[in-house]
């Protein structure tokens, strides 16, 4: 579980909540729920969103808020380590011997990998089948996030145009001057309610998702240098070395201790 994820998410609902009660108290929450408001700007927004996607990728996209709340199974520092130890376990018993180690490996993408290199295939064709998965992955990733980025651009649109046709409303009462104020608060409502499912909700988990996209794609290039560093031989503290180059500097310092230094 994200902790930072869920806790930004709710306290974020805090802010919302005190700002109402602290401006119009406990006896006036009511004043800023409006069923027809809720209407027009969720539901046009997400219609909108539907119209603009397929219906499994608006399922899809739909269902990608929950990743926002789950922690990276493993990180970079911790994949390198576990490459390095694949790295001694080549270096000492021959590449054939990792096919042993990838059957107890729950990353598929790294066991794919092995897989190939264990098969004796090209490296050149080990990294453009790999990368060619890479791409994909992002590819998908990225539908996720665009589903996020478009819902958030229609929730603001959606609201100013409740906001119209209040407004439309209240000019044709322009006689009733009582009614005028009533009358504006409700089509503004609209326009909050837009605001907040754009940035209460959908860039934050627009922003989430391409940061986890990020650390997946630079993990998965980690797998993919490592492979094919252990592939061609190299020394396993000359991968270390190349695979710490993914890291920022402060997290640089010994990620594999362990690590094989034969000559």
């Amino acid at each position: 579980m994200d902790i930072a994820s869920l806790a930004g998410v709710l306290l974020c609902l805090v802010m919302i909540v005190f700002g109402v009660i602290s401006s119009a108290s406990l006896s006036g929450v009511h004043e800023y729920l409006n069923f027809p408001s809720a209407i027009i700007t969720f539901g046009g927004a997400i219609f909108s969103t539907m119209a603009s996607v397929s219906l499994s990728d608006f399922i899809g996209g739909l269902k990608s808020f929950t990743l926002i709340f789950k922690a990276p199974a493993l990180n970079t520092a911790e994949m390198i380590q576990k490459i390095i130890d694949l790295s001694n376990i080549a270096r000492k018993e021959g590449l054939l011997s990792l096919e042993e180690a990838a059957a107890d490996m729950e990353e598929p993408f790294l066991k794919k990998g092995i897989l190939l290199i264990v098969d004796g295939t090209d490296p050149d064709l080990v990294r453009a089948i790999m990368e060619t998965e890479l791409a994909s992955i992002e590819g998908r990733h990225k539908n996720r996030i665009g589903f996020w980025e478009t819902l958030g651009s229609m929730g603001p649109a959606w609201g100013m145009i409740g906001t119209l046709i209040g407004l439309v409303h209240m000019l044709y009462q322009m006689q009733d001057v009582a009614a005028l104020g009533p009358a504006m608060a409700v089509a503004l409502i609209t326009t909050l309610y837009g605001s907040v499912l754009a940035n209460w909700i959908c860039a934050p988990v627009a922003a989430k998702l391409k940061a986890d996209n990020e650390g997946e794609m630079m993990m998965k290039e980690v797998m993919i240098e490592g492979l094919l560093s252990i592939q061609a031989g190299e020394n396993p503290r000359v991968i270390e070395e190349k695979l710490k180059s993914f890291l920022a500097p402060g997290d640089r310092e010994n990620p594999a201790d362990t690590a094989g230094g034969e000559e």
